[in-house]
């Protein structure tokens, strides 16, 4: 061990060992005797792979590795032909309690997956450079210098790698992962699958003139009569509840979730003196019941958080809010537009019934909403 001057401090032996100052003078001992209490162990001699040592071993590895990568793409492939071969109906059941489409789906793309995985792990353990380094710590602010050896050691790496000189693990490697997309491109197709992304269903809804205004999970008809100033009750079609008595046709799946979204409502009351003509009082609106859109006009959630003081309704997801009693304007957040307003009226037994479907298109705000 030395000083700050690489004098020693301590002699072969480990005892202090005084040392004189530039005069000559003898000096003083140094107080502490620190020295290195563990001796590095080095590092183990380094054992050479079979494919460092044996070129056909290395050829061997380069085709193991291939195929892989090779094998991934079929799988992939097999993914997308399994999507359009097995339909998704009443016969789940085909293996194992499991459907046709999806065990084929899921060891298609599992799969592909995991030799891609297994691939590149090969890749790494059999034919990447092999050799073992040792990092000392640094300042935090690496100099110029510094980061210029870093680039040069990336490129080495690369380099080392060595897929430069092995085109046929470099090129399936590429050619698996982008067949891997294919997968991904049907999934995401499958997020709206036959004619979802048509807008101009959003202009339509299951509203029919003279449909009763039924109350949401019961399906039980409101009479106008029943709901005092300040209410809000959740409704929806009487078409989402068919019966013998009122003829609708029975929904079920995809189209009942959907046409459920788009024709839910809620129904206020308040005095009919607060009502601006943006409501239509005159036209729309019975002693000053309301009828508008559940559906945010911001990304589509469902809204029924009502102040009645103030005649506003609140979004719960980004707390968009509308004046009820000025056509559902928005007052506050990124909702862009107003709820739609259903035009009601009452019928010969006093039960509130749509007057006609809604006169724009519900829903967020990105479709395009123009007056029908």
């Amino acid at each position: 061990m030395s000083n700050d001057d690489n004098r020693p401090v301590n002699g072969p032996d480990g005892t202090p060992m005084p040392y004189s100052d530039e005069k000559g003078a003898e000096a003083h001992v140094p107080a502490h005797l620190a020295a290195d209490p563990i001796a590095d162990p080095g590092l183990p001699p380094h054992t050479w792979r079979p494919t460092d040592v044996d070129p056909k071993a290395e050829k061997r590895a380069e085709r193991q590795i291939a195929a892989m990568f090779i094998a991934a793409m079929i799988s992939a492939v097999l993914f997308v032909v399994a999507y359009f071969s097995f339909s998704v109906g009443d016969n789940w059941d085909t293996f194992l309690g499991m459907g046709a489409s999806t065990v084929s789906l899921g060891v298609t793309l599992g799969v592909s997956l995991l030799l891609i995985g297994t691939g590149i792990i090969h890749l790494a353990r059999k034919l990447m450079a092999d050799a073992e380094m040792v990092e000392m710590r640094h300042p935090a602010a690496s100099p110029p210098e510094d980061r210029e050896a870093t680039v040069a050691a990336l490129n080495a790496g690369l380099d080392e790698a060595g897929i430069g000189r092995r085109p046929l693990v470099r090129n399936t490697m590429i050619g698996a992962v982008g067949v891997l997309g294919l997968p991904a491109v049907v999934l995401l197709r499958d997020l709206a699958p036959g004619d979802a992304l048509d807008i101009d269903k959003l202009a339509h809804t299951l509203w029919k003139p003279d449909m009763r205004l039924v109350r949401d999970v019961v399906g039980t008809p409101i009479l106008a009569s029943e709901i005092e100033v300040g209410d809000l009750i959740n409704a929806a079609p009487e078409a989402m509840f068919p019966s013998e008595e009122n003829g609708y046709p029975e929904l079920e799946g995809a189209e009942e979730q959907s046409e459920k979204a788009k024709g839910a409502i809620i129904i206020v009351r308040m005095d009919p003196d607060e009502l601006t003509p943006a409501t239509q009082p005159d036209k729309w609106t019975v002693d000053g019941i309301i009828c508008y859109s559940k559906i945010c006009t911001h990304v589509g959630c469902p809204i029924s958080l009502y102040e009645r003081t103030t005649h506003h309704v609140l979004c719960p997801c980004h707390q968009s809010t509308f004046d009820l009693a000025d056509g559902a304007k928005v007052v506050f957040g990124p909702a862009a537009r107003p709820l739609p307003q259903l035009p009601i009226k009452v019928d010969e037994e006093g039960y509130l019934v749509a007057q006609s479907d809604f006169t724009e298109p519900i829903g967020a705000s990105f479709w395009e909403r123009e007056k029908l």
